[in-house]
């Protein structure tokens, strides 16, 4: 092959490159300004055999500071996401003997957890991990600072236990698990959860944000995104034609104060404080960090964060749906690992991520606030995603997903950058 031919060739190749860029987005920026649900905001990471290969971000951090656009950089509160982020510093405190799975959680916590109507059942992590404890959500899941989450669950209210799946054999999803996980994991280091957090997994990764946006440097309270909902003023009613609300780290509330938090506060007492089940402020390029961390087997950088043996116990499957064993709720779960979902397991697919039955994941999916994301991976082809949508314009569940539990506009976003970046150039 001449040269001039071979750079002719090279330059094909890098324009059609750039022209499948537009067309994504494009398509990308369609989703984003769909009236059918409009979008406050959206940031996207996809990686490919292991490297991350396309972002994409669009929308204003604050709908009325339009020029204030976010980044790849914007700091998210992500939601359910957050279980799985905790559940890496959960396999750290495993690694090295301070938990163990099959231990009844008693003994971490100080005093009795059980569901009164198996009081001889024990409650061990693994049931917390795989939301098979029978905990459920229906007293609450989060206490101010001045509670101990040992009176909260010492009450024994009926809303906060099934009195008929007995624990470890019915799955229910219960955010109320992380409250107690966050807790334990306080009390065996000593540290408050937050920090814990920081030490275990964020710092050693220069992953910017933390699950306590009062401690957070000038830098990244600035690169928040706030989270919207379309309500009408002072309710909770979905308006699509009313504006934007403020859900969820409005710029134009105060700062949060240190001070939510008592100064003689003491690890271990109430741990639902730094919601562990869904308050980590983190960005679509550090979920791409966490993301290749996990693909590199625990490595990151040249340093180990996690063993390859923590990684395949956290997304092995615990838990399968097998008709009667549990809530898929609609159809998301069918399958569950160590604070993970795993994607496509269910016979009719409606847990699925993307149209192409062929995309084996795992990872979590979060919604609050008018949040919506996604994190899944498949950890043997090195291949991923990260969707964060700072908010939607209709309620999710008018605006159902084709094929699967997912919303359309997920469908679109998760399909196209399957489609256009994963499965790029292949059959």
């Amino acid at each position: 092959m001449s040269r001039v031919l071979g750079g002719l060739l090279a330059m094909f190749w890098m324009s059609l490159g750039h022209a499948q860029q537009a067309a994504l987005e494009r398509e990308l920026n369609a989703v984003a300004q769909d009236a059918a649900m409009p979008l406050a905001s959206l940031s996207v990471l996809a990686i490919r055999e292991g490297k991350v290969a396309y972002t994409f971000q669009t929308g204003p951090r604050q709908i009325d500071q339009p020029q204030a656009l976010v980044d790849q950089d914007t700091l998210y509160r992500i939601a359910s996401i957050s279980k799985m982020v905790t559940t890496m510093g959960v396999m750290k405190l495993i690694e090295t003997g301070q938990l163990d799975l099959e231990r009844d959680v008693a003994e971490y916590l100080g005093y009795p957890l059980r569901n009164p109507a198996y009081p001889d059942r024990k409650i061990t992590l693994r049931m917390l991990l795989s939301h098979t404890s029978s905990l459920r959500d229906g007293a609450g899941y989060y206490w101010s600072g001045d509670s101990a989450i040992r009176d909260e669950l010492g009450r024994g209210s009926p809303a906060m236990w099934s009195s008929v799946a007995e624990p470890g054999r019915y799955f229910s999803y219960a955010n109320l698990n992380w409250g107690v996980i966050g807790t334990i994991m306080e009390q065996v280091a000593g540290e408050r959860f937050d920090l814990l957090m920081q030490r275990l997994l964020l710092q050693p990764m220069g992953v910017r944000g933390g699950y306590y946006p009062a401690a957070f440097h000038s830098a990244e309270r600035d690169n928040l995104a706030t989270l919207y909902r379309k309500r009408t003023t002072n309710t909770e009613i979905w308006d699509s034609a009313g504006p934007w609300i403020a859900q969820a780290d409005d710029a134009a509330a105060p700062r949060p104060a240190a001070g939510s938090i008592p100064t003689d506060y003491r690890p271990g007492r109430n741990g639902t404080l730094f919601s562990p089940t869904g308050g980590l402020r983190i960005s679509a390029r550090g979920l791409g960090q966490l993301m290749q961390m996990l693909i590199q087997r625990g490595q990151y950088e040249g340093r180990k964060i996690l063993s390859p043996a923590s990684i395949e116990l956290m997304f092995s499957q615990q838990w399968l749906y097998d008709g009667q064993n549990g809530d898929t709720e609609q159809g998301q779960y069918g399958s569950w690992g160590l604070g993970s979902q795993r994607f496509g397991k269910l016979a009719n697919g409606r847990d699925r991520i993307v149209e192409d039955p062929a995309f084996v994941a795992v990872g979590h999916l979060g919604e609050a606030y008018g949040l919506l994301s996604t994190f899944a991976v498949d950890l043997a082809q090195g291949n991923g995603m990260v969707v964060l949508i700072g908010g939607t314009g209709r309620d999710p569940a008018l605006h159902a997903g084709q094929y699967s539990a997912l919303t359309r506009s997920e469908e679109r976003i998760l399909t196209a950058l399957y489609q256009q970046v994963i499965r790029r150039g292949r059959p």
